[in-house]
């Protein structure tokens, strides 16, 4: 969440900050600005608006520089107002003098505000980056690198910032603690981004710090200082960053192009799968598999439904018992914790705040077992995990995930089918049987993916409603919750999910003829108790909207519209069930006018807690 870049160049550098920051937008629009440093001066232009405006700003008023810091935000302390907008000043005698930008929250902001109002700062904004500008400037006395090591002495809480100062111009300080910060190296210039993305097409040699660094950016050299003030190196990585931000294409949306991308992006995720070796997830893992008792879930938003999912497949075919549980709770209670345990994060990013900070905390807990299911090697969750699956989602710019979540699900499978082999829990026969469904699975996403012009015409229909219910049962119940997710997200619609049998127990109270109710009904040992839900709604003048499977014998009739789904059996159906209410989601939103890649209030990539 949030977004920062920086630069130092012998040239302008406000184009390389403004296409950071459009390739970082999706991070967080709610403001944005730069501060450039030159002519002795510190410059700064922020918006409420998006970037682009913020870019016809910057040409209006002729801002240049050799160096400079930009940020794109998502709120947390303060409204998205001009006063909250990064860049933060910290003045001396009326002029500006530091420049700051920072990603993160610092949780004891509110006592080092009272200290700095003391000490005569004086606050501007309602945000908890202005302490740390103003604590920079309070320790500076002509070493800006020695000004930023002792200002985040003072800090708890997780950070990423980037300060420049009006007496150093050729110089820039990043530090960074439970947010992420990469190093960008070029030829007499360096730059700085919160994600490699932003730095694509401007250099692909990138440096991840660690937890703790603090960095000394200069045009001729970066100089690296761990938590303990001792110069490290960390490695250069060459990155090859896809630039999928420019090439929207044919499409309307990044979420519309997302979706269309799944069967290609599932279909890389598992290749590696064939045959299905036994240390796939890392050296020595099938030993471990054979070893641990249960499986410890730890996921966040639409990760945690896809763990939800895995829930059932691993139970049903690898026979382990399996919790999952909000990271974002899980080391804010008195857990049991088990050494046998294996620890599966799940995670988009990989540098999930909540799914991280529960991670280590199990690792505290004496449960080594760790595996992470992610999408960025380079991520923090990968280094910290001994076991790792990587998905191949590619870059997900829409808010709402797509195809990082059905990437997840394809390598949650081969994960059960992996612990079900090490395990003895499968015959030679039902992993050739999983495996074929396995590799059939991206053309079978194609075919369903040709139903989006009956899908469009529901849209039509539930665009007009405030409130809708998602039901399924079984493994398809995480479905329907990450379908309801999927719709409140984009077209603000309230809905909700329910394992179908739940009806009774409640919500059925909800239903009316203005209360949508979306039934995903596979052909399974379930089919007759879903149709007595459906009865149930149809009773009471509710208005069903199901895909079917074309042997459920469910068709349409007064109050029940009907899509039938291709024909496809086994365990991973649920995957082509959530394309269609991804897209059901998507041309909803695109009925009521919601903008469906940048959502209200919400932002990709949750580094804060």
């Amino acid at each position: 969440m949030c977004g920062i870049v920086g630069s130092i160049a012998s040239r302008d550098i406000t184009s390389v900050l403004v296409e950071g920051l459009r390739r970082l937008e999706y991070r967080g629009y709610d403001s944005c600005g730069i501060a450039v440093c030159s002519g002795g001066k510190l410059t700064r232009s922020r918006s409420i608006e998006r970037v682009a405006e913020l870019a016809n700003d910057l040409a209006r008023d002729h801002v240049a520089g050799f160096v400079g810091i930009a940020h794109t935000r998502w709120a947390t302390h303060g409204a998205p107002l001009i006063c909250n907008a990064h860049p933060h000043f910290s003045f001396l005698s009326h002029e500006p003098r530091i420049a700051l930008v920072h990603n993160g929250i610092v949780e004891n902001h509110a006592e080092l505000r009272l200290e700095l109002q003391a000490a005569g700062y004086v606050f501007e904004s309602q945000t908890d980056t202005e302490v740390i500008v103003h604590l920079t400037h309070f320790f500076y006395d002509g070493d800006l690198l020695q000004a930023v090591q002792l200002a985040v002495q003072q800090l708890k809480g997780a950070y990423s910032i980037a300060v420049v100062c009006r007496d150093e111009p050729d110089r820039m300080v990043a530090a960074r603690h439970g947010s992420p910060l990469v190093i960008g190296r070029g030829d007499g210039e360096n730059f700085l981004a919160s994600d490699p993305l932003a730095l694509a097409g401007t250099t692909d040699q990138i440096m991840y710090l660690e937890d703790g660094d603090v960095a000394d950016i200069h045009l001729d050299g970066v100089f690296i200082r761990d938590m303990q003030g001792k110069l490290v190196n960390r490695p250069i990585q060459t990155v090859q960053v896809q630039d999928a931000v420019s090439h929207l294409g044919a499409y309307r949306h990044y979420m519309h192009k997302e979706i269309f991308e799944q069967p290609i992006a599932v279909n890389r995720t598992i290749q590696a799968v064939f045959p299905l070796a036994p240390d796939l997830f890392g050296a020595g893992s099938a030993a471990v598999f054979k070893q641990i008792d249960r499986i410890l879930f730890l996921a966040c938003g639409t990760s945690y439904y896809a763990a939800l999912t895995a829930k059932y497949w691993i139970e049903s075919i690898a026979k382990i018992p399996v919790s999952v549980e909000f990271a974002s709770e899980y080391r804010y209670r008195d857990s049991v914790p088990h050494p046998s345990t294996l620890v599966v994060t799940v995670s988009q990013s990989g540098e999930t705040a909540d799914t991280l900070a529960a991670l280590q905390h199990s690792k505290s807990l004496g449960m080594e077992h760790t595996l992470a299911i992610c999408n960025v090697t380079t991520s923090a969750m990968v280094r910290e995990c001994k076991f790792v699956y990587i998905t191949h989602a590619g870059i997900e710019i829409g808010v709402a995930s797509t195809k990082a979540f059905t990437t997840q699900l394809a390598a949650l499978f081969i994960l059960t089918l992996s612990l079900a082999k090490a395990r003895d829990q499968i015959t030679p026969a039902q992993e050739s049987a999983h495996l074929a469904s396995l590799e059939t699975l991206p053309l079978a996403m194609h075919v369903v993916l040709s139903l989006e012009s009956q899908i469009m015409s529901w849209a039509d229909e539930i665009a007009l409603k405030e409130n809708a219910l998602f039901l399924g049962r079984g493994v398809y119940y995480p479905i329907a919750l990450e379908g309801a997710l999927k719709l409140k997200e984009i077209s603000y619609i309230h809905a909700e999910a329910y394992p179908a049998g739940e009806l009774k127990h409640g919500p059925l109270a909800l239903v009316t003829d203005q209360m949508p109710v979306v039934t995903v009904a596979p052909d399974d040992a379930l089919l007759q108790k879903l149709k007595s839900n459906i009865e149930e709604v149809r009773a009471r003048g509710g208005e069903l909207y199901v895909f079917a499977d074309a042997g459920s014998q469910i068709y349409n009739q007064a109050g029940v519209r009907v899509i039938h789904m291709p024909v496809y059996k086994g365990e991973l159906a649920p995957i082509l069930y959530i394309i269609c209410l991804q897209l059901l989601a998507y041309h909803t939103a695109c009925k009521r006018g919601t903008d469906v890649d940048k959502p209200r209030n919400l932002a990709k990539s949750v580094t804060v807690e």
